[in-house]
């Protein structure tokens, strides 16, 4: 089941490298993928109304994303060992514009669907290169604030999504939710095209397809057994089934990882410990993020019965000040190590959770952006400081793994997180009737979001326990390199 010969290396002279075109050009791509994103969650009624289609069906343009996506982000530690940093970038982005303008055109629900999916090929293929390439261009003491920048785009691109894809909609239509895209990607393609080098080194290592076939179906069926459940009922059998066949799949394709000479995806990044202890707190953390990012959004528009537009722009303060937030924390990071961050910042998540957990159908607009704004900074000193301080402590040739890794949990946890908080949300609305015979669904949408939120507060609470043990830590290469620097910074 293998192919390809035996390992090659292409040496990359990075002394010559112009850092500041490629994150430019980086920072581009990621923008346009990002924001897209966000754009057409707020579309859905126009869509179901267009095109004849009901909730069941137009979610699957947000489950049918996840799903490729998480399905792609592991395979692409292989892929970039065996294609350019250019060809990578070059190649996501202009699936991602082909599937724009397929989105854009679409006469049916399924060509939409079917470009939607494209879309989630560039994506997937981008967002892990995006990592790597901070991690080959820049030394572990300036790793902060690049990774900083990095969260600009990241945080910012969804907080603008909703409150931008709402200003269209009401003056154009759901079509010019891709039109508007398009440029902006042509110019991505171009920018890079011209400015963006290549860095990493091909080593062309043998492609394993039972890797990539057990790869598939266990992050696939864990994506989508949990995305189905969140929709519907867990006792659903092709809930059950698939997520056991995802779970089956993946048990199979650890093994076989640590079993192989050359592994798709290197688990050997689990024997550094910062890497581990980092990758479960991402793991709890993004879950815990998850009972506020979909929660928030329902509260506002059916308890207090705000419109779609200005849900979004109740939501963007707090997305805005994330997104300003992560060069500054990257900057510190880079001076003080991240336990001044990490902690504080989880901190203020468990406080603001908390605080969510008391909510009521008698809050205001201004009160839900103060707490919403205070986990944002919360996020913001925690997110980037602590995935680089996990991915710093990996040698060079474990990068493109750990950065697959993280990216791969993150898509895991999203739809765990997903799946478990409106399933408790929508649990607690129904004690709620049956307890008390109140049939207000207001109040019982309340009740459960409650307990939605007060699983998060313990998700919190669990990831600042992580937190504690979190260190400033470099890679054995680095600390061979310069011993006596290392000594130093490590003392922070």
């Amino acid at each position: 089941m293998d192919i390809g010969a035996g390992p090659q290396t292409a040496k990359i002279d990075l002394s010559k490298i112009k850092r500041g075109p490629i994150i430019a050009a980086l920072i581009i791509g990621a923008f346009v993928s990002i924001l897209n994103e966000t754009l057409l969650n707020i579309a859905f009624p126009y869509l179901m109304r267009d095109f004849g289609i009901g909730e069941s069906t137009v979610q699957w343009l947000a489950t049918a994303y996840m799903l490729v996506v998480g399905i792609l982000v592991p395979i692409t530690a292989l892929l970039q060992q065996w294609f350019t940093t250019r060809q990578m970038f070059i190649g996501a982005m202009t699936l991602f514009l082909a599937g724009t303008l397929i989105c854009g055109f679409s006469p049916v629900f399924g060509m939409l669907l079917g470009g939607r999916i494209i879309q989630a090929l560039g994506t997937g293929l981008l967002l892990p290169v995006l990592m790597n390439t901070i991690l080959v261009i820049f030394p572990p003491e300036n790793r902060g604030a690049a990774m900083g920048m990095i969260g600009l785009v990241i945080m910012t691109a969804p907080a603008i999504g909703p409150t931008l894809s709402g200003l269209i909609i009401e003056s154009f239509n759901w079509r010019w939710l891709f039109f508007l895209i398009v440029p902006l990607a042509v110019f991505s393609i171009v920018f890079a095209a011209g400015y963006l080098k290549n860095v990493t080194e091909l080593t062309k290592p043998k492609v394993d397809i039972l890797s990539i076939l057990l790869s598939s179906v266990g992050f696939g069926g864990i994506v989508y057994g949990f995305s189905s459940a969140g929709e519907g009922d867990w006792s659903d059998p092709q809930v059950v089934w698939t997520i056991a066949a995802g779970a089956l799949s993946l048990l199979l394709f650890v093994w076989r990882q640590l079993t192989m000479k050359d592994p798709m995806l290197d688990l050997r990044a689990f024997k550094y410990p910062m890497f581990s202890l980092v990758a479960v707190l991402m793991l709890v953390l993004m879950m815990s993020m998850f009972s506020t990012m979909i929660m928030l959004p329902l509260f506002l528009q059916k308890v207090l019965g705000l419109t779609a537009l200005s849900a979004g722009l109740v939501l963007m303060p707090g997305g805005l000040v994330n997104g300003l937030m992560a060069p500054i924390s990257g900057k510190l990071f880079d001076k003080f190590g991240p336990r001044m961050l990490v902690i504080p910042g989880l901190a203020l998540m468990c406080l603001s959770i908390f605080l969510f957990s008391r909510i009521e159908s008698s809050w205001t607009g201004g009160y839900v952006i103060f707490l919403h704004v205070m986990m944002m900074i919360g996020i913001s000193m925690v997110m980037m400081p602590a995935q680089t301080t996990g991915l710093n402590q990996l040698p060079r040739q474990l990068y493109p793994h750990g950065t697959a890794i993280i990216n791969t949990l993150q898509q895991v946890a999203g739809a765990i997180g997903t799946a478990l908080f409106v399933s408790i949300m929508s649990s607690g609305a129904k004690n709620y009737v049956s307890n008390t015979g109140n049939l207000d669904l207001t109040e019982a949408m309340v009740a459960g979001l409650h307990n939605s939120f007060l699983t998060g507060v313990y998700l919190t609470i669990a990831a600042l326990i992580l937190g504690i043990f979190v260190k400033r830590t470099f890679s054995k290469e680095k600390e061979e390199a310069d011993p006596k620097e290392v000594k130093v910074v490590a003392e922070q």
